[in-house]
């Protein structure tokens, strides 16, 4: 069978673009100061041949707008960011889901700073935003398995499908492949799977992990006899020595061999691993997605 093919990344695509951009707002300053250029966005994306877009509610949490502002505007916000995507996948004529993005709630790449007492209040606003526009809900780039689990306990019972999405510790080799918070991938499967989830993926990492990850992924859910799609949208950077980018305080630089060819050479690695879904990340736009599209 063909993957469904996810859309890119919106921050990096938008920065690109020329929309109002600056930290710690990151991509949500668009949705109040240019939200045509993100309804463009999305209708790239679409007319790549994207087949699922994200709503731009990534960064609608109060590390980027400010906890005076969340508290005000995130529900506003994350209905804005639904309802642009909605409105790209309607004018399209074609049939193109939208997926919510829930993000990580207390900054990227920091499972230290997940509270579970906290989380509540912050999840609410941006699940009553995005719940009339969404047609999937997707927890992307959570570090931990807790943080997935923490999400799946807020969300309604509308039927919509639930995905989780892991962002992969890339700095250093490993014996197995495993999530930010050193949880190991196989483990973080079977949690997935226990959640009721109907996909699995890995995203804003570097594609030379990406394979591992679908290959124990894979196993995993094989071993405990579940079925859940697996699928991956790799970033375009480098990864901090530290562990750290900057996505919770600057721009990385883009790697420069991170072309659609080569992304499509990765792509098809994973697909023959098993991965059903494929889309991109940080800094893999709308060009690369047309040749995952078209190839694969």
């Amino acid at each position: 069978m063909k993957p469904i093919i996810l859309d890119g990344g919106m921050g990096r695509e938008l920065h690109r673009r020329g929309a109002p951009f600056r930290q710690p707002e990151w991509s949500a300053l668009a949705l109040t100061e240019a939200p045509d250029i993100v309804r463009e966005t999305h209708a790239d994306y679409i007319r790549a041949g994207a087949q699922v877009i994200t709503a731009n509610s990534y960064a609608v949490v109060p590390f980027h707008i400010g906890g005076q502002r969340f508290a005000q505007e995130a529900e506003s916000l994350a209905a804005t960011a639904g309802k642009l995507a909605r409105e790209a996948a309607g004018q399209s004529g074609k049939s193109v889901k939208v997926a919510a993005s829930l993000p990580p709630l207390f900054g990227s790449y920091r499972p230290d700073l997940f509270d579970a007492a906290a989380a509540p209040e912050l999840a609410r606003p941006l699940i009553n935003g995005l719940e009339a526009y969404t047609d999937i809900w997707l927890a992307e780039t959570q570090s931990s398995i807790a943080e997935a689990a923490f999400w799946k306990t807020r969300l309604p019972d509308d039927g919509k499908p639930f995905w989780v999405s892991f962002t992969l510790e890339d700095t250093h080799e490993h014996d197995e492949p495993v999530l930010r918070s050193g949880e190991p991938v196989a483990e973080a499967a079977r949690a997935v799977a226990a959640l009721g989830a109907q996909a699995l993926l890995f995203n804003c990492s570097r594609p030379e992990v990406m394979l591992a990850a679908v290959e124990c992924a894979k196993l995993a859910l094989e071993k405990q006899d579940k079925s859940l799609k697996i699928g991956v949208y790799a970033n375009a950077f480098e990864p901090a020595e530290d562990g750290m980018n900057a996505a919770n305080e600057g721009l990385d630089e883009i790697r420069s061999d991170t072309t659609p060819s080569n992304y499509l050479r990765w792509a098809q690695e994973w697909v023959a691993a098993g991965a059903d879904i494929i889309g991109g990340c940080c800094g893999i736009g709308p060009e690369h997605i047309r040749v995952l599209a078209e190839k694969l």
